[in-house]
């Protein structure tokens, strides 16, 4: 059921809940069934509301009699160790739900934010598959793999992953530490939260209440005499200047930061005030990434295409591939099945946009030029774009043109 002010008025209010421990394990095991990414607590004026959200859309779970809110948000707040007493202050930590169907811990990171009626909570859902933690497993197109393949042979440089959250940024990092052996160099983590234990590599947990954040931790870590250094996350000034930096003294360091494009994350770190002879002379390689909806292939079904779709094809795809190409292509969609959990879709696959930073960058980042003007040279320079990468996967058969055109 898709949310929507109908579909909540008609959803039935539970009055009475026997357990709340159980409710809210349920509510866990539910969410991760359905391969949620987050799960919403919502306390309005006369209920509390719960959603999930599943490929950026949101599914209307349960509506809930007012009366049960402060039990509800008490055990979240007992669950994840925080403050039960605190209501007025935003709130972070973790829960550790014990998964009976893969017999595996899973971490749930919980937020809190006071509103109007309560405090609303939202919890994201870290199950990751540890079979994708390898550069060969992230759906990389054969041209883009190998763009990245050869980056890794560099002995320094920085490399970001980028766009937005849920987007499995983090997976396609830890896809790149895994091409390196920890035992023959030192390879250094700071994450929030640890996602994956990987083993001989030095993991550590940012902890902002007590000042240990990205740039402290950075600063103490070239003193650790590092190798590899992943940073989470570039959230500001001064963790994005000492990265740079990092890269320059002869350290890999790998990272993610959120921008809309490729060419846009060179603009957006110049924007946080790094220098761009910096920038020119340490990024290496920018990987824009989304997790998009792939198509079930138990059900799929082939799809003629309309005109504007095929015009669009031709727009995005002719400069690439040859048109006989594209008009002897089949397309297909998806049809309800029940191995997708009627999704109508199985799972997701990612689609990329790899700029390698050469040398024909440099005189516009030194420019201070566009990200449009970035952009517009790398793709003469043969970058396939976020878009051009999806149309292709629907040509493979991996999603649908209609999910592809939702990038343009």
């Amino acid at each position: 059921m898709w949310d929507n002010k109908d579909a909540i008025n008609s959803l039935p209010l539970k009055k009475e809940i026997w357990d709340i421990v159980s409710y809210i394990w349920n509510i866990f095991k539910m969410a991760i069934d359905r391969w949620a990414s987050d799960i919403h607590i919502e306390p309005h004026e006369h209920f509390l509301l719960i959603r999930f959200r599943k490929d950026w859309d949101f599914m209307l779970i349960d509506k809930v009699d007012r009366e049960h809110i402060s039990a509800a948000i008490t055990r979240l707040k007992v669950l994840s160790k925080i403050k039960i007493d605190e209501n007025k202050k935003p709130q972070d930590w973790k829960i550790v739900y014990y998964y009976e169907k893969e017999k595996k811990n899973i971490d749930i990171r919980l937020s809190t934010l006071p509103t109007s009626y309560w405090e609303k909570v939202v919890m994201r859902i870290l199950k990751q598959d540890d079979s994708l933690i390898n550069i060969e497993a992230l759906w990389l197109i054969d041209v883009n793999l190998e763009k990245v393949r050869e980056a890794l042979k560099s002995k320094y440089w920085i490399m970001l992953v980028a766009w937005p959250t849920w987007s499995w940024k983090s997976t396609t990092l830890f896809g790149v530490l895994k091409n390196f052996d920890p035992l023959e160099l030192n390879i250094s983590t700071l994450e929030d939260p640890i996602e994956y234990d990987i083993e001989y590599v030095n993991q550590s947990q940012v902890r902002p209440d007590i000042w240990y954040t990205f740039s402290t931790w950075l600063r103490s870590l070239v003193r650790q005499d590092p190798d590899i250094i992943m940073v989470w996350e570039i959230r500001d000034k001064e963790t994005a200047v000492l990265a740079v930096e990092a890269a320059l003294t002869w350290h890999l360091v790998v990272s993610t930061i959120h921008t809309n494009s490729a060419a846009g994350t060179v603009q957006r770190l110049i924007n946080m005030w790094v220098e761009p002879f910096l920038l020119a002379s340490a990024m290496k390689m920018v990987i824009s990434q989304r997790l998009w909806k792939r198509i079930c292939a138990n059900c799929k079904v082939e799809h003629k295409i309309s005109e504007y779709e095929r015009k669009k094809i031709y727009e995005h795809l002719l400069p690439i591939l040859e048109k006989s190409d594209i008009d002897n292509a089949i397309f297909y969609k998806w049809a309800w099945c029940e191995k997708c959990s009627g999704t109508w879709y199985k799972w997701r696959l990612g689609i990329h946009e790899v700029l390698i930073v050469w040398d024909y960058l440099e005189p516009l980042i030194l420019n201070k030029e566009s990200a449009n003007a970035m952009r517009d040279i790398a793709i003469k320079h043969w970058m396939v774009t976020i878009v051009q990468d999806a149309l292709i996967k629907s040509l493979m058969w991996q999603t649908t043109v209609e999910e592809a055109l939702k990038l343009i």
